[in-house]
């Protein structure tokens, strides 16, 4: 049976209604979420707050957790499980909003790229749902691109200029271009580059969306400035406001999107107030093997 769903108020996405995702959800529900996701690339839950190991529980129902970026940001006193990002700028300590050089602030700044969830590691996400436990006054919204519709709206001569492309991304990358450099070489060097098709394609639906994003750092076959310069340029275009779905939290939201598809950024906001999300993510682990990683 399919869920009751309502679109979303932007171009795509659907909230999910009558399911309480806090217990464990029967095999035809995780597949027909699995479906919604694969048809809408994001599912929204409304009013239902999880504790931590509830939320964990929940995403773990839809394929195997990733913690690879703690490679290169370590655990914090907040939060010490790998699989859960702390999505938050309030200090380890508990002594309240993390100071300007706190590295929880630099990661939410360098949230507010458009980009895609471990794109630089192989297998990168699948699926991530990010929770709300305390939202500021002002801002701090969180945007969507689809990269399906902006690929359908490509013209033919650069659908067949990109066919075939291949970017690297890095995991670092992201970070320098905010002018967050200072890692030693173990950090630099801890999380390999990853390397995917500029196009890519569901494979259970068999549609096109483009693959890229803030960790995409160089096309195969280009020098670095004409690669980024067409990554840049395809970035754009998928950015527009007509593909672009904007979420407003309310505490007790669970947002899952399929990071294949979309790109996602923060927005700004008042980084003297206090805003807490919690980050769960899954792998891919059955995309195709691309051997091209390393």
């Amino acid at each position: 049976m399919k869920p009751e769903t309502r679109p979303l108020d932007g171009p795509f996405g659907v909230e999910l209604l009558g399911v309480d995702v806090r217990e464990p959800l029967a095999p035809e529900t995780i597949e027909a979420i699995d479906r919604l996701m694969d048809e809408n690339a994001i599912v929204l839950i409304r009013n239902q707050p999880m504790t931590k190991d509830q939320q964990l529980a929940f995403t773990k129902q839809f394929g195997p957790l990733d913690s690879g970026f703690r490679k290169v940001v370590k655990p914090n006193a907040r939060v010490q499980e790998a699989e859960v990002g702390d999505i938050s700028n309030l200090a380890g300590d508990g002594s309240g909003v993390a100071g300007r050089t706190d590295r929880r602030i630099v990661n939410n700044i360098a949230n507010q790229l458009w980009h895609s969830d471990s794109s630089f590691q192989a297998p990168a996400a699948k699926y991530s749902m990010l929770h709300s436990v305390q939202n500021p006054s002002w801002g701090g919204e969180t945007e969507f691109a689809d990269l399906r519709a902006a690929y359908d709206a490509l013209d033919e001569r650069t659908k067949q200029r990109i066919e075939g492309l291949v970017a690297e991304h890095y995991a670092l990358h992201s970070r320098f271009l905010i002018g967050d450099d200072a890692y030693d070489e173990e950090q630099r060097n801890a999380i390999p580059p990853a390397k995917w098709p500029v196009v890519r394609t569901n494979p259970v639906t068999g549609r096109k969306h483009l693959f890229i994003g803030a960790h995409a750092a160089s096309i195969d076959g280009m020098t670095v400035p004409e690669g980024r310069m067409l990554l840049w340029d395809l970035l754009e275009h998928a950015t527009q406001p007509q593909f672009r779905y904007v979420h407003h939290w309310q505490v007790g939201d669970t947002l899952i999107w399929d990071n294949r598809a979309t790109l996602h950024r923060g927005r700004a906001f008042d980084l003297d107030e206090p805003r807490e999300l919690r980050r769960t993510t899954t792998l891919d682990p059955d995309a195709p093997e691309l051997k091209l990683a390393g």
